[in-house]
């Protein structure tokens, strides 16, 4: 029995020695096949301790505030939020507005690209206005001599009459008289036709002619006159007949009463030709020139589409509403436009460089400066005025020969912080993507499209899309961004480091609740210009007019993109931060709005933002303005607005309760609006 356990002690050491003697063979098998050599494993070794030699010191930054720099993770002294560690993403040799991306951050990052081009883009202004008559088509019949209406043959307005038609029937001592001094003439030449003192026949012939040439000049006609003659006895009544053909549109007197000469009877319009006067905002004078197509539809015919001529743009801008009258010439032979019509009003331009308008139609052609239907292919003079004609190109127009194509980028590419543009460019031939921050003096835009004054050049490529993302990396890296210009961020003066917490938290905790006291007066400008724009929507709702809503709308849009925010600073920018993204939200869904009852709520949220936004910023604004508060809008949830006047204006209801609401303080003290649940 010993011996057998003795044989099976044996076979497991052997077996543990087999083990070891197979594991030590694959190691030497393993080694000598792949193991470097000495010189190699001293390389790694050096490898190996080159990073932790040459490792960098780990520094956190804040997302909100990159100008924080501190060497180890913590919350921001400035804000509270937790620190991030800050990667050099760049290279020595990476210009300071420059940043690298790896290609998959890029794809990430969801980053699209557009080419700087030379292109003739489009832009559509609309306009909105109603039809007036045509002021050099009103014509008024007057008394030209005193006497008594005893009947007016037009008795109500609105009854078109034609040239010659009789209109009334008077009585006149003086063309009694006129008659009876042209039929003693006659017979004083019967009296003297055989004398033979020649000067006396020619006397009596001249003292005829100016009898009739004054009864012509009191309205009686040749016909007329040479009735009076037949006849030979004077008639204490004369008919007048109707100069023009038009529609009789004011009626200024009655039967049985006495007038003196020049006493307006009757008002007739030609209405064949009208007026359109339509509202143009002052961004949009850019691309309206005179001569112009403009076409326009009404209310009272949908679906059908009018055309007519600019003939007059006015060169004083109106303070209150920041638009400039422009009135369009329209043939109306079919009598379908009425005055006092409202029309929507399109015109399409064609942007050539140099904010020249393209019109092919109107290439090599002369056209009256006064009368704009009348254009002709040689000089001459009108037809109407008699002015010599102008050549087209001298009020602004280009050929597509004559024109060059302007600079564009899409619109999408340009951010915006009131007086700067910043852009970023795609640097080519770099091994990863390269952006560059550039800052730009852009134009006017032109539809989707900005035209380019300076900063690039045909063939670069602009970011579209993601270029936000690009300068909130910038920021983090304490480069130059849209924000920062010069780098390192805001709040300049202060240094901020692992010893400034205290401070830094005690800076937030100071941060004003109420309205800022001291702002730059150029700021005040810019929010009250903000504010000028939000009322026009405020009058627009209230009396049920959409598109002059949206257009306000797209003027508080642009007025918001000109405030400088650079010009504040500190706590009152960090504020202003907080309610601008609310206004850009609103004001963005409002200009899009296709419906008043859309329109009404993007309102009520957009009076949210900027209640408090006066609360804080709206000491300097004009007195007059009033906080309105509504309990019965949306379902009896009630909102709040701003207007201007103590009679109330609601934009909520329009016409169908205009006068729902109670003023509840000025401006700006405004309390927390009551607004109906966000979206």
């Amino acid at each position: 029995m010993k011996l057998i356990q003795a044989l099976k002690s044996l076979g497991r050491f052997t077996g543990m020695i087999l083990l070891m003697l197979t594991a030590l063979g694959v190691g030497y098998l393993t080694r000598g096949w792949l193991a470097p050599t000495a010189g190699s494993t001293e390389r790694i070794s050096q490898e190996t301790k080159q990073p932790a030699a040459a490792k960098k010191a780990q520094i956190w930054t804040c997302s909100m505030h990159p100008q924080i720099k501190l060497p180890k993770p913590g919350k921001c002294p400035i804000c509270g939020m937790t620190l991030i560690p800050l990667n050099d993403t760049g290279s020595e040799a990476e210009g300071r507005r420059e940043l690298r991306i790896g290609k998959y951050a890029a794809t990430l990052m969801e980053i699209e690209t557009a080419p700087v081009e030379r292109r003739f883009v489009e832009t559509e202004v609309r306009m909105v206005g109603k039809v007036e008559y045509d002021e050099t088509r009103l014509s008024y019949i007057t008394a030209w001599v005193p006497g008594r209406l005893d009947r007016l043959f037009v008795d109500y307005t609105g009854v078109p009459v034609k040239k010659g038609d009789h209109l009334v029937y008077m009585y006149s001592p003086e063309i009694l008289t006129a008659q009876q001094e042209l039929i003693q003439a006659l017979q004083a030449v019967k009296d003297l036709a055989k004398s033979r003192v020649n000067i006396v026949r020619t006397t009596a012939q001249a003292t005829v002619e100016a009898a009739r040439e004054k009864l012509v000049l009191w309205g009686l006609t040749k016909e007329q006159i040479a009735e009076i003659e037949r006849r030979g006895t004077p008639t204490d009544h004369i008919t007048i007949y109707a100069p023009i053909g038009g529609i009789v549109v004011h009626k200024n007197a009655v039967e049985g009463m006495y007038v003196r000469t020049g006493t307006r009877i009757y008002t007739i319009a030609d209405l064949s030709r009208v007026w359109v006067k339509m509202n143009a905002y002052e961004s949009d004078l850019e691309w309206l020139r005179y001569g112009q197509k403009v076409s326009f539809s009404t209310e009272s015919y949908p679906g059908e589409t009018f055309t007519g001529v600019i003939s007059f743009i006015d060169p004083i801008l109106d303070e209150p509403t920041r638009t400039v009258k422009v009135r369009v010439n329209v043939a109306n032979n079919r009598f379908k436009l009425k005055p006092g019509m409202f029309v929507r009003a399109m015109v399409r331009s064609r942007v050539a460089s140099g904010g020249k308008v393209m019109a092919p139609d109107l290439a090599g052609k002369w056209i009256c400066p006064m009368h704009p239907e009348v254009i002709k292919d040689s000089p001459g003079k009108c037809d109407v005025c008699g002015m010599p004609l102008v050549q087209t190109e001298s009020l602004g127009y280009v050929t597509p020969d004559s024109g060059t194509a302007p600079l564009v980028i899409p619109a999408t590419a340009a951010l915006l912080t009131g007086k700067r543009a910043v852009v970023y460019v795609q640097l080519p031939n770099r091994d990863r993507p390269t952006f560059e921050g550039r800052e730009v003096v852009l134009g006017p835009r032109a539809g989707d499209y900005y035209i380019v004054i300076t900063g690039l050049k045909a063939g670069e490529r602009v970011v579209v899309k993601g270029n936000f993302k690009l300068d909130a990396e910038l920021q983090i890296q304490a480069k130059p961004s849209m924000m920062t210009p010069e780098g390192g961020g805001g709040m300049a003066g202060m240094k901020h480091g692992a010893g400034k917490k205290s401070a830094g938290k005690k800076m937030a905790r100071s941060i004003p609740k109420g309205p800022f006291k001291q702002l730059p007066a150029a700021f005040n400008q810019q929010f009250t210009a903000l504010v000028e724009a939000y009322l026009g929507i405020q009058q627009a709702l209230s009396r049920d007019r959409l598109e002059t809503a949206v257009q306000a709308a797209e003027t508080f849009r642009r007025r918001l993109g000109e405030i400088d925010m650079e010009l504040l600073t500190g706590p009152a920018h960090m504020a202003w931060m907080k309610v601008v993204g609310g206004l850009r939200k609103t004001g963005d869904a409002l200009a899009k709005s296709g419906d008043i009852q859309d329109a009404r709520l993007e309102f009520s949220l957009l009076s949210g933002s900027l209640l408090e936004a006066a609360r804080r910023f709206g000491g300097k604004l004009p007195a007059g303005i009033v906080q309105v508060h509504c309990p019965m809008a949306f379902n009896n949830r009630g909102a709040d607005w701003l207007q201007t006047g103590k009679e109330i204006e609601n934009p909520y209801f329009g016409s169908a309760m205009l006068r729902c609401g109670e003023i509840v303080r000025p401006v700006p003290e405004v309390a927390s609006p009551a607004t109906p649940e966000s979206r």
